[in-house]
This record gives C-alpha cells, structure tokens and sequence, in this order.
C-alpha cells in the first residue's frame, strides 16, 4: 500500500477538503484515509520562528522593488550588521 500526505480539513458537512489536489497517477479504485486530527494543546501551540506567510510574501515584494530601484547596499555592509547581532 501506498501513502500521500496531503493536508486539509473537514467542513461542517463532514466532507474532507484538501487543500492541494494530489497529482500525478490517477486512484480509479477505493482509498483508505486516515485522518490525524491535532489535540486542542498541539493546535494552538504557535512556534515564534515561524514568520506568517503574508509577511514573507510582503517583505519579498519590498526587496524586490528595492531592489530594482537600484537601492541595494553592498555585500560587505550587509555582513557587519549580520555580526554585530
């Protein structure tokens, strides 16, 4: 048997709905799924490293446009400020 990990979630009808479609080879037969469902503790456990999508999409854009603007710093500069932190 095989195995694909997909996320997802459940509406309130009780369908599963994934968040990515699962590509590749086609599955004409019946599939087994197993749904792991986060304890409430795991669930709202937010890791502080973990920077929101939205905001790298946002500080991306923002680089890209500096960048392109020819406001950019030299390499070197860049490293004096890394090691000063």
């Amino acid at each position: 048997m095989k195995a694909i990990e997909v996320t997802g979630r459940i509406d309130s009808q009780g369908n599963l709905l994934l968040d990515e479609p699962i590509h590749g080879n086609t599955y004409p037969h019946q599939v087994r799924v197993i749904v792991l469902v986060p304890e409430q503790a795991e669930a709202e456990e937010v890791d502080p490293d973990d920077t929101p999508v939205e905001e790298i999409k946002a500080s991306l854009r923002r680089a890209l446009q500096q960048a392109k603007a020819g406001q950019t710093r030299p390499l070197s500069e860049l490293w004096v400020r890394i090691d000063a932190e």
